[in-house]
């Protein structure tokens, strides 16, 4: 079944509704400018946001056209092997939840930067990136997301082997 984008924006807008609806319902901390109810909101509106781009159509004119004559490169640049690269693709689906398993069983041993420097990792590489950009990506986005959460939402994040430099 393919759904046309305007009704997929109007789902996703209507979902970052939702989330920043829900959000705007947490109370807030008393004493902290940044509450539990911040990042709910936030991700709402940024959802709404991308809702609305793909229901207005902006940036599909950056699209390849499917005229269904060539195939697209696979994971590692090449053309699809018929299958065998079928039957992969069906695995990838699985890489997620996966993930998610590996991180919860080995972050307060190994710790959130190598552990989410992992992830990324992974994730960056099954999604088609080449280790020239997943590997500086692997190495800045872990920094990042832990100088949010522990800086900005002071949320504690596991140390591990490789504390934060900061």
């Amino acid at each position: 079944m393919h759904l046309p984008d305007r009704v997929t924006g109007a789902i996703l807008a209507g979902l970052g509704a939702l989330a920043a609806y829900g959000g705007s319902l947490l109370p807030a901390v008393p004493g902290q400018d940044v509450g539990p109810n911040v990042f709910p909101m936030v991700i709402g509106v940024g959802l709404i946001g991308c809702g609305a781009m793909i229901a207005f159509g902006i940036g599909s004119s950056f699209e390849a056209p499917e005229d269904g004559t060539e195939q697209a490169p696979s994971a590692a640049g090449r053309a699809p092997s018929g299958a065998a690269t079928s039957r992969l693709a069906g695995l990838r689906a699985l890489l997620p939840p996966a993930l998610l398993i590996i991180y919860v069983l080995v972050v307060e041993w190994l710790g959130f930067l190598p552990t989410a420097a992992l992830v990324v990792l992974v994730t960056a590489l099954a999604l088609g990136a080449r280790l020239r950009l997943a590997l500086p990506l692997a190495m800045v986005a872990p920094l990042a997301v832990h100088a949010a959460f522990s800086k900005l939402l002071r949320v504690p994040l596991p140390d591990g082997m490789l504390p934060a430099p900061w």
